[in-house]
C-alpha cells in the first residue's frame, strides 16, 4: 500500500521484503551510466535536495541533468567526515561496461569529470580503472524506513564478510523491494534479500555470474527485456554475467524479445501479469510481473 508522505513503517503490500511478492524485472530502467560520490551524511530524503557542500550537490545536478545517475555512497560503521572521499564513475549497458575510481582530496575536483562523455558511454578518465566489483546496499532511511530496517543490517553483515567490497548507497529504486543490492559495474539488481541471499548474489558476482534467486534484472534495460533475459537464462542454464544478451525489444503490450545466449538465438513472447496480493481493496501499488509465451529457437545449427 503506498502513501503520500513517507511513513515511519512499512506501508508496502504484504509479502514485500520476504520473497512472498515477485522481484524480477524491476530494475531501474534508466540508469545505463553512474556517479558514485563518497558522503558520510546526513542524507537528504531526495538527494538533488542536498545544497552542502556545494561542489557535491552541484555535480549531483549537473551528473541528473545529463543523465548520468548520481549515488551517495558511505561505508558501514566507519565513516569518514574528511577527505579523501572515494568517486567511482562507469558504465554498466553495452558492449564496454567499465568503472573508474578516484579519491578525491577536495570536493571541486569534481568539476573536472567530462559527464558528456560519460552520459554517451564513453570513459571519462577520471580516475583509474577498477577491476573489482562494487557491491550498493541501500541503507536510506529517509527516503524509506524499510531500506534503512533491512538495507542497514544487510549492509553490516556484507561489509564483514567481503569488506571493501561493500558501500552504504542512497535510494536505488523499488523500496518495496528491500532489501536491494546493486551489483557493479554491470548494473545487476537484487531486492528481498535476507543475507544468506545477498551473499550468493555477491559470490556469484566475485565469481562473474548471476544468481537468479532474487534477481530483479540489470539496470538500464526495459522490464520485458529484464524478464526476457531471466526466462532464457533459467531455460538455458547460463549464469555468466555477459553469456545472454538482449539484441532487441518490440511491442506495447505484449513484447517479442530477441535474446542471445552463448551460440544460441531466441524470440521471446512477453507479457504482463497481475500479481495476485492480501492487501485490502486501498491497495494502490498495482503490482504486475511477467510471463513467457512462445519461446523459438531462431537457430537451430546452435543445438549441434
Amino acid at each position: 500500500m503506498s502513501g503520500t508522505r513517507r511513513a515511519a513503517r512499512c506501508t508496502h503490500c504484504v509479502g514485500s521484503h520476504t520473497g512472498a511478492l515477485p522481484c524480477f524485472a524491476s530494475a531501474t530502467t534508466k540508469a545505463r551510466t553512474w556517479l558514485l560520490i563518497e558522503h558520510p551524511g546526513p542524507w537528504p530524503e531526495r538527494i538533488e535536495q542536498l545544497t552542502d557542500p556545494a561542489p557535491l550537490a552541484e555535480a549531483i545536478q549537473a551528473a541528473r541533468r545529463r543523465g548520468v545517475r548520481p549515488q551517495l555512497i558511505r561505508r558501514t560503521g566507519r565513516r569518514r567526515a574528511a577527505p579523501p572521499f572515494q568517486v567511482y564513475v562507469g558504465r554498466s549497458l553495452g558492449s564496454d561496461v567499465w568503472l573508474e575510481g578516484r579519491e578525491l582530496t577536495d570536493l571541486r575536483e569534481l568539476a573536472e569529470l567530462d559527464l558528456a562523455t560519460v552520459a554517451a558511454g564513453g570513459r571519462a578518465g577520471f580516475g583509474e580503472p577498477v577491476t573489482e566489483p562494487v557491491v550498493l546496499v541501500c541503507t536510506h532511511g529517509r527516503r524509506n524506513v524499510c531500506c534503512a530496517r533491512t538495507g542497514a543490517p544487510l549492509a553490516r553483515e556484507l561489509s564483514a564478510r567481503f569488506d571493501s567490497a561493500i558501500w552504504e548507497t542512497t535510494h536505488v529504486g523499488g523500496d518495496r523491494y528491500a532489501a536491494n543490492l546493486v551489483c557493479l559495474p554491470h548494473g545487476l539488481y537484487y531486492g528481498n534479500l535476507d543475507t544468506a541471499q545477498a551473499v550468493s548474489a555477491v559470490e556469484a558476482y566475485l565469481r562473474g555470474e548471476v544468481s537468479l534467486d532474487r534477481l530483479r534484472g540489470r539496470a538500464g534495460l526495459p522490464e520485458p527485456a529484464q524478464a526476457a533475459e531471466h526466462f532464457i537464462r533459467a531455460h538455458s542454464g547460463l549464469l555468466g554475467v555477459d553469456a545472454v544478451t538482449v539484441e532487441s525489444v518490440t511491442g506495447k503490450s505484449a513484447w517479442e524479445v530477441t535474446v542471445t545466449a552463448g551460440q544460441a538465438r531466441y524470440r521471446v513472447t512477453v507479457e504482463t501479469v497481475d500479481v495476485e496480493d492480501s492487501c485490502d481493496s486501498g491497495c494502490e501499488e498495482g503490482l504486475v510481473s511477467y510471463q513467457t509465451g512462445n519461446l523459438a529457437l531462431l537457430n537451430e545449427a546452435a543445438l549441434v
